[in-house]
């Protein structure tokens, strides 16, 4: 379903329990709200479950960049107005949680918990430069050529070899990921820079973060833990950045304990 907010029209699915409180999800950069498949069997017999697909990816508008994060945070308060909904518990990972610390910043009114899944909150200065190849690279050659180093980012080695099919399905979803979308978030992404400010965010918050990922590191959740006050730090073994598709059990896990604990 697409419905419009803050400009454009975004696409979303809206499932799960009716009447319960609403989880909303929101993905990483080169991905799409389907990237949230695996988290379906357990969310949805105990929320309603709000996916949608961030400015520039999936189905929904792709106007020419660049992106702020504030404009992403804007998009996704827009959409909950849209749809009369007041608060949400926010999942995001990746981008996903930059989107949602932004929210947790600007509109804690609209939070009721907030979940950061292998993200971070500032952009290291020395990853400009490879932050730029990868713009360079997408513009020149397409989502083709940056594909499989971004599966070797986002799974471990050991999955990547299994080959399992959840692996093929987000590289179809990247593949399909417009250039103008990856790059105008990309560039929103260059500019975060939310760490001195975390300190503000008083929402019961889920840190969830594989050991093994390299994009944002066990460090920079670390970070993120110990300026949230009420937080708390999940590592998840045997993952890398996609740990919601790697270890979804685990993941699921500990986020539907969380959940539930601050249902009411």
């Amino acid at each position: 379903m697409k419905i419009k907010a803050n400009g454009i029209q975004i696409n979303y699915v809206l499932s799960g329990k009716k009447g319960a409180p609403v989880v909303m999800l929101s993905h990483s950069l080169g991905s799409s709200l389907e990237m949230w498949d695996p988290q379906m069997p357990a969310l949805e017999p105990h929320f309603r479950v709000l996916r949608y697909d961030t400015r520039g990816h999936g189905e929904s508008d792709t106007p020419e960049g660049p992106y702020s994060l504030e404009q992403l945070g804007a998009d996704a308060v827009g959409f909950m107005d849209a749809l009369d909904i007041e608060r949400v518990h926010w999942v995001g990972l990746s981008m996903g949680g930059m989107i949602g610390q932004c929210i947790a910043l600007n509109y804690p009114d609209r939070l009721i918990t907030l979940a950061l899944c292998d993200t971070a909150a500032v952009m290291p200065p020395e990853s400009k430069q490879i932050r730029q190849e990868r713009i360079d690279i997408a513009r020149s050659q397409g989502m083709a050529a940056l594909a499989q180093s971004t599966m070797e980012r986002w799974f471990t080695e050991p999955y990547l070899k299994q080959n399992p099919p959840q692996v093929e399905r987000i590289r179809n979803i990247f593949l399909k990921t417009p250039v103008a979308g990856y790059v105008g978030c990309m560039e929103a992404i260059d500019q975060l820079n939310y760490l001195e400010r975390l300190s503000e965010i008083n929402k019961p918050t889920l840190i969830i973060v594989g050991e093994e990922d390299l994009g944002t590191p066990v460090s920079a959740s670390k970070s993120m833990d110990e300026r949230i006050s009420d937080s708390t730090l999940v590592m998840l073994k045997s993952a890398a950045h996609l740990s919601n598709v790697e270890q979804a059990e685990a993941f699921n896990d500990a986020l539907i304990r969380f959940l539930l604990s601050h249902r009411s």
